[in-house]
């Protein structure tokens, strides 16, 4: 029977999570081959739109939903993500779903490997099948290869770089069979500039093929780059559905976040400073300081990060910044100073030496880390909010613990962490539905501020940062950005912030360290010409 149906289509979706209103009458569709951008602030709803559409358990376990999905001419009632995949819906989440001990073609043919049988196999059953490696080889190398990118099918994940565990992430999303619609949740968050543009023009590529994307990022001049058409949600409503014509950065800023805020937000992007500092103007702060951090021969072996040879030091009350390509090194120098992965060489927190390999002593030295696995390391994400701000500084700091006969009996201040977690919550403008939600329930971005909340909360002299704004809106970007530079220059505290947003370091840092092959290739101010940077960061001296 014909229809004329679009591929997709959301009528009245609705949902809430414990009272609180997520999503209100969502509705929208998609057509075969179309590219849709999908955008928002953190918490404005992107990720539970796509759980619904996804069959994910949290929707079905917290009540179901409102409204209706159809694929095509069918009403679709998922009631698990097989469900969603049989039906031809591929989806790339936001943290990576990989087996970090199998290769890429394992990974990318997990649970759809292609068996030879034997005679063993009549008796004993399929348990004693082989796997047609050649055949996955094949089928891996063609999947990677769709999306333009050199990645040897037997490389072992955990010895990966970022960027290629994404890619192949999407590499088995579009290997299955009969695959239709493509939702991507944040794809280029964790790749380079380069990457991201070798993404873009495979999404095409794959939408010239009839397959349907769902485009969710907050790099706003990806969607203007890529998208058909542009969906904005805000406070779980769509603010506007329209055709990617004529629309700018701006023009998406303003949507998404409010008028007067997106032009705030946009005049100090394009200035380069979300401080109010244009990049043209070093703060030139601290940097005569005297000594807070001194690296000395740093190696670490992280894998896809490794560290070879760093050395740099650090003045009191300075922010500096550590960029480069992905897998050039530069996660690695936080994780190998607060001793998450092997390390060698000397670390120095003012004249005392830092122990590696020992994260507590890290701790206790003065130091925190903010990590760019907010979920593998940086959450208990069963836990409230409370509970994960305060728990470092109960361990380390001995806080939020009363004491009754001489240290006999001890009892947590649970008043006193609650009042520490709605002051944060408040300060970072945290969507969610108080200080006693588990952290698992938040959005990726207000995670990322639970996160810096716990830090903070440990008052360290020296602060480590690693990727602030990966996953966050440019409205969330300002607040943590400027809630760093505030932080700095309020306590004078020392922060050393790693990220792949050089526009972002140029704002806030009084210096900025290239990292290339493991090492510091040079260490620049930030109104140091573009050209520079990029000359460093591609491995030619300046």
């Amino acid at each position: 029977m014909a229809t004329d149906r679009p591929l997709l289509q959301f009528e009245g979706v609705s949902k809430d999570f414990y009272g609180t209103s997520v999503l209100s009458d969502i509705n929208f569709t998609l057509d075969k081959g179309e590219i849709l951008g999908l955008i928002g602030e953190n918490g404005a709803g992107k990720t539970t739109l796509m759980h619904i559409l996804f069959g994910m358990p949290v929707i079905a376990e917290t009540g179901g939903f409102g409204g209706r999905v159809f694929i095509a001419d069918r009403q679709a009632n998922f009631k698990s993500p097989f469900d969603a995949l049989n039906a031809g819906i591929g989806m790339v989440h936001q943290e990576f779903s990989l087996i970090p001990g199998f290769s890429s073609c394992e990974n990318i043919m997990l649970n759809r490997e292609p068996v030879r049988f034997n005679p063993a196999t009549a008796i004993f059953g399929e348990r004693l099948a082989t796997l047609k490696r050649d055949v996955m080889q094949n089928r891996a190398a063609a999947a990677i290869g769709k999306l333009g990118v050199d990645i040897a099918p037997q490389t072992v994940v955990a010895e990966m770089p970022v960027g290629h565990k994404q890619f192949t992430e999407i590499a088995r999303e579009i290997d299955r069979e009969q695959v239709k619609i493509l939702v991507l949740d944040e794809p280029t968050a964790v790749l380079t500039e380069s990457e991201a543009e070798i993404l873009l023009s495979s999404l095409r590529r794959l939408a010239s093929e009839g397959i349907a994307v769902i485009f969710i990022s907050h790099r706003l001049h990806e969607v203007t780059a890529v998208a058909d058409r542009v969906i904005v949600l805000r406070d779980g409503s769509i603010i506007r559905d329209a055709p990617n014509k004529g629309i700018t950065v701006q023009d998406l800023a303003s949507w998404m976040v409010g008028r007067e805020k997106a032009d705030s937000l946009v005049r100090r992007s394009a200035a380069g400073s979300p401080s109010g500092l244009s990049a043209g103007a070093s703060p030139a702060r601290n940097e005569a300081g005297p000594e807070a951090l001194r690296v000395e021969h740093l190696w670490v072996d992280m894998p896809g990060e490794t560290v070879r040879d760093v050395s740099f030091s650090v003045s009191q009350g300075e922010i500096f910044g550590i960029a480069g390509l992905a897998g050039q090194g530069k996660l690695g120098i936080p994780n190998g100073i607060m001793g998450l992965h092997p390390a060698g060489g000397q670390v120095f927190l003012g004249d005392a030496p830092v122990i590696l390999g020992n994260p507590r002593a890290a701790l206790e030295a003065g130091m925190a880390f903010v990590s760019e696995d907010r979920r593998g390391v940086g959450l208990l994400l069963d836990e409230s909010l409370d509970w994960n701000i305060a728990f470092p500084s109960m361990q380390i700091k001995g806080a939020f613990i009363k004491s009754y006969l001489g240290g006999l009996f001890n009892f947590r201040d649970e008043k006193a962490m609650r009042r520490l977690a709605d002051e944060y919550i408040e300060k970072l403008e945290i969507k969610c539905t108080g200080s006693r939600q588990p952290a698992k329930e938040l959005s990726g971005g207000n995670q990322q501020k639970i996160c810096l909340a716990k830090s903070f909360a440990l008052e360290p002299r020296l602060l480590l940062v690693s990727e602030p704004t990966r996953g966050i809106d440019v409205g969330a970007k300002k607040i943590v950005l400027e809630t760093l530079l505030s932080y700095n220059q309020e306590r004078g505290t020392t922060i050393v912030i790693v990220s792949s947003e050089l526009e972002e370091l140029r704002s806030v840092c009084d210096r900025i360290a290239i990292v290339d092959a493991g090492r510091i290739a040079g260490i620049l101010r930030p109104n140091a010409p573009a050209a520079d940077f990029g000359l460093l960061m591609s491995g030619e001296k300046l």
